[in-house]
């Protein structure tokens, strides 16, 4: 059990780093010329292109401290399932990711 969980903590911080290793490059910033001023939109921030993942890893890391405090390794695993649940349903049902894109923002 305890390979596993140290597989998918291990999975998780991957997935999480990989897309943090990305080179940002000038063609992600766009200008859109107005009649009275230039418009620059930038990349978002880490967190607002990850918000979903992030979201997520904070609730299964979560669950999986309050099930390993309270009742060891094997509610270690179910905390972290229900840490994980908890949070998608936050992130993709309560809380859903709306883009707004405002001039000048």
């Amino acid at each position: 059990m305890k390979k596993i969980f140290a597989a998918i903590m291990m999975a998780a911080m991957f997935a999480v780093m990989i897309p943090a290793l990305s080179v940002t490059t000038s063609a992600q910033t766009r200008y859109y010329p107005s009649n009275r001023q230039t418009y620059v939109y930038g990349r978002p921030s880490f967190y607002r292109r990850h918000r979903n993942l992030i979201n997520v890893a904070i609730g299964t890391g979560a669950g999986a401290v309050v099930g390993g405090v309270v009742g060891g390794k094997k509610w270690a695993g179910i905390g972290a399932l229900i840490g994980a649940g908890g949070a998608a349903l936050y992130t993709f049902k309560i809380r859903p990711k709306r883009q707004f894109y405002y001039p000048g923002y």
